[in-house]
């Protein structure tokens, strides 16, 4: 029995990752700008290929005090293991990344990239850096580009 027990672990742990690998494997880095994005956006949205659409959107989310919260608790389960708890960019993985990490608590690292921008690399990722379109909807995507802006205003 405890044989039987071991061997379904190894099965469970996969399965219970598959909808996060097979959402890894469905991406594709993004190694170049899209020529919308190099027409029309600024320096950072070609950068990360943001279209010219979404890099235009202001967000329209107005949070509630509880939705932040939300944003907040994701943001510690989903990013801070990498930009840091407090938008340093100095969390747990991030010596282990090939680029350094912009420290969000400086209003400049922000400066080129509009809430569409933010809103379409939290949703879609960048490079080793998972979306959160398949965890998140978007209001709650939204909140996520509240908090990010939220540090440089400390």
């Amino acid at each position: 029995m405890l044989i039987r027990f071991l061997a379904v672990i190894p099965m469970a742990a996969l399965l219970g990752a598959a909808p996060y690998l097979l959402q890894q494997a469905q991406q594709t880095p993004q190694t170049s700008p899209t020529p919308q994005a190099q027409q029309t956006g600024s320096h950072e949205a070609a950068v990360f290929g943001v279209p010219a659409n979404i890099e235009a959107e202001a967000d329209p989310v107005h949070p509630t005090p509880a939705a932040l919260a939300t944003a907040k608790k994701m943001y510690g389960y989903d990013c801070a293991m990498c930009h840091g708890a407090n938008g340093d960019g100095k969390g747990d993985m991030a010596s282990s990344l090939k680029v350094p990490l912009k420290d969000w608590r400086d209003p400049a690292s922000l400066k080129g990239l509009t809430d569409g921008d933010l809103f379409y690399i939290i949703k879609k990722g960048n490079n080793d850096m998972p979306g959160e379109g398949g965890r998140q909807n978007d209001d709650g995507i939204w909140n996520m580009v509240t908090i990010v802006r939220s540090f440089a205003k400390k």
